[in-house]
């Protein structure tokens, strides 16, 4: 039974019993009840039909808060294995990555000796540091104050130059007072994930990173001239950086697009003007 139809029955059970009572005691009970008896029956007789009838559909109703409150629960929790998910990937996967690269670069050097524990021993201890801030993030909501915003995005775009021979081009022009908490730590984010992808996946020798505003809405876009990728394959495994760019964009309400465009692939976020 719909919460509709139960909101009727309630309207209308003690409306019908009343009616009814009334009939029958003018039809068939007026010689044999008083005037003054029939009314004060008449509340007696709504409660006692009200008790029978009502508890039912407030123990309907019972139950099925109880089940949209176990359903809200699994939702919550499902969000927040999500999130761990998003944590685990924007931060520790990613920095994994470039350790990756460099054992890598161990390998190569390895006839020569030259062998960069310092820049090992860096990548180690900012692994550690995005499982600490995860696990902050996790608990505590994020505070405005506390975001080093063109700072950590300058910070990662000198940590994949180390890695790589890629050249940045970054205009920003989005005022820092203009984003919330929770959409600086989202688009710095998407951003990162951008900007590993180029690196994993591109082959690309430049980066454009671009940001405008005006009044309430603002545009960011990551351009490189790499290889792009297959666009009439589906979201795979090997393009789980989009989905995630494109479900962080879906949540915010914001508008993400991938093109390609002029030899460049280009990924587009922008928030519109709120009416």
């Amino acid at each position: 039974m719909s919460y509709k139809q139960m909101k009727w029955l309630i309207l209308i059970i003690p409306t019908l019993t009343i009616g009814i009572w009334e009939y029958v005691r003018h039809e068939f009970l007026l010689p044999y009840i008083s005037m003054d008896l029939g009314n004060l029956l008449a509340p007696v007789i709504v409660f006692l039909v009200s008790i029978l009838f009502l508890t039912q559909l407030f123990s309907l109703i019972e139950r099925n808060q109880e089940e949209l409150n176990q359903s809200r629960a699994l939702q919550a929790a499902m969000h927040e294995r999500e999130k761990i998910g998003r944590e685990l990937h924007d931060g520790i996967a990613q920095s994994l990555f470039l350790l990756n690269a460099q054992i890598d670069r161990i390998e190569k050097a390895g006839l020569t000796g030259e062998i960069p524990y310092q820049e090992i021993k860096e990548s180690v201890h900012r692994t550690n540091a995005y499982v600490r801030e995860a696990i902050a993030n996790l608990r505590y909501p994020a505070d405005p104050q506390a975001i080093p915003w063109m700072h950590s995005m300058n910070s990662l775009i000198e940590e994949i130059k180390q890695e790589t021979n890629l050249h940045f081009d970054v205009q920003w022009g989005i005022p820092d007072d203009m984003l919330s908490a929770k959409e600086k730590v989202e688009l710095l984010a998407s951003i990162r994930e951008a900007l590993l992808n180029i690196h994993k996946h591109a082959e690309a020798k430049h980066v454009k990173i671009t940001a405008t505003a005006t009044d309430s809405s603002w545009h960011c876009s990551v351009s490189d001239d790499g290889k792009g990728f297959e666009w009439d394959k589906p979201l795979g495994s090997n393009r789980y950086g989009i989905k995630i760019m494109k479900d962080r964009a879906e949540t915010m309400g914001w508008k993400f697009m991938v093109e390609r465009h002029n030899n460049k692939t280009i990924i587009s976020i922008r928030k519109e003007r709120t009416a």
